[in-house]
């Protein structure tokens, strides 16, 4: 049932969102852990998203868990706010192709959607890719990402 190989640490994702996107919010967490991930719901009953969006960051950020997913009405809000988490790279995705690009070219850790904007089973495919890619270093995105994470760390963003 697991996507890990033998041996391999279980991956472990924070989620949360607000009251717009409960519903999809449980249907994300039983998907994650059909696949065999670890899971913690840090709530969906705050109208105040950003602040669901900073703890969910601070704990990815802080290494307790591997990912994080925030759902709000459009994931724009999300996104926005948890970027402003040191050390947290969220990507707003609503197709496959960049949910993948957004681990494997640019290291994300933190993934945000929209329940308004992205139906349920376009969701699930967004989760399983993000979930099931991996950053490849030593490609040509890895200067670009370096880059930007430099200049987070200089600037305690």
């Amino acid at each position: 049932m697991s996507n890990l190989p033998s041996g391999e640490k279980k991956i472990s994702v924070a989620i949360g969102c607000d009251p717009n996107a409960s519903s999809l919010k449980e249907i994300i967490i039983s998907l994650l852990k059909e696949m065999g991930f670890a899971v913690k719901d840090f709530g969906s009953d705050d109208p105040i998203y950003a602040r669901v969006a900073f703890k969910v960051g601070e704990a990815v950020a802080a290494g307790e868990f591997d990912r994080g997913i925030l759902l709000c009405g459009t994931g724009i809000g999300m996104s926005i706010a948890a970027n402003k988490v040191p050390g947290v790279y969220a990507a707003l995705c609503s197709d496959t192709y960049s949910a993948e690009r957004a681990i494997k070219s640019n290291n994300a850790n933190v993934l945000t959607m929209g329940a308004f904007t992205t139906g349920t089973e376009v969701a699930k495919q967004i989760v399983r890719v993000w979930m099931e890619s991996k950053w490849q270093p030593g490609t040509p995105s890895e200067p670009k990402v370096a880059c930007y994470m430099e200049y987070a760390r200089k600037h305690q963003i």
